[in-house]
């Protein structure tokens, strides 16, 4: 048996979805029925593979837990000119926030809570538990690989993997293009803070952030309208007293664009929900 193998089947035991990775440490290309995507193909896949095909096609869509799938027939001569063994974070429920050098490094100690730690060649691998969309260069030598990526395994590393923060999810939120007709940053929540503030605990602007979030990722259909009447009921509820942060409204553009909106679009439903209540 291939280490490589071993390797992979031990991850999949443990519920990480595992690959093989050809020299460069890049995923094998697709097999010849399904080269330029002639099969179909799964590009946008959300879920772990395995792919349609009995060869790990399809990047990191072929990751699995499946030892049948690591270990047959289609997938022998992919482990035995394997040069690495990599992983769906996404498909475990992990984000990867990726520190390619020592200032990134420096950056996430100054910003980041403590987690699990795994060294790489020129840096860290921080792991958090809980999934987002992946993103490269959030920061200067910073990437975040979790759903739709893949990881390549370097050891379980050290220490305690915490829950998934705030200040990562936002790290993934792209600035909206310049657009006329709506204020095109994060600060249009920052409005409010005239009236009253009539939360006695963080916890319960907390919990309803948390809601929202929720809401946004199990529409199944009219997510346009959803993002919005969303956006509205956490405007008529905490728009008033400046307790909403940037972070706050970082999590639910996070959500939204993870059900496909762009950050204009929920720039443009937080502005339209904020002039319908006079805020």
């Amino acid at each position: 048996m291939s280490a490589y193998l071993d390797t992979a089947l031990s991850l999949a035991s443990s519920g990480l979805p595992a690959l093989p990775l050809r020299k460069g440490k890049v995923p094998f290309g697709n097999c010849p029925a399904c080269a330029q995507n002639a099969c179909g193909g799964r590009p946008n896949m959300k879920t772990p593979g395995p792919c349609v095909c009995p060869q790990p096609c399809h990047g990191w869509a072929a990751a699995t837990t499946d030892p049948a799938v690591l270990c047959s027939r289609g997938w022998a001569r992919a482990w035995r000119e394997a040069a690495a063994v990599a992983y769906h974070p996404g498909g475990a429920d992990l984000t990867v926030v990726d520190l390619d050098n020592a200032e990134a490094i420096a950056w996430a100690r100054a910003n980041l809570p403590a987690t699990r730690t795994v060294p790489t060649t020129r840096g860290e691998h921080w792991l958090y538990r809980g999934a987002m969309p992946s993103s490269n260069a959030v920061r200067p030598g910073i990437d975040i690989k979790s759903l739709a990526a893949y990881a390549r395994w370097l050891g379980p590393g050290v220490g305690a993997t915490a829950a998934l923060p705030a200040a990562v999810r936002a790290l993934a939120v792209k600035e909206p293009s310049p657009d006329r007709r709506a204020p095109q940053t994060l600060t249009v929540p920052l409005r409010g803070g005239q009236a009253q503030c009539p939360h006695r605990t963080p916890v319960y602007l907390d919990r309803g952030i948390a809601m929202a979030e929720q809401r946004i990722t199990e529409a199944r259909e009219a997510v346009h309208a959803t993002v919005y009447r969303t956006f509205l009921a956490v405007l008529s509820t905490h728009g008033q007293c400046g307790c909403l942060t940037e972070t706050h409204v970082a999590r639910l553009f996070t959500a939204a664009q993870a059900k496909g909106e762009t950050a204009r679009h929920c720039t443009d439903a937080w502005t339209n929900a904020q002039t319908r209540l006079g805020l």
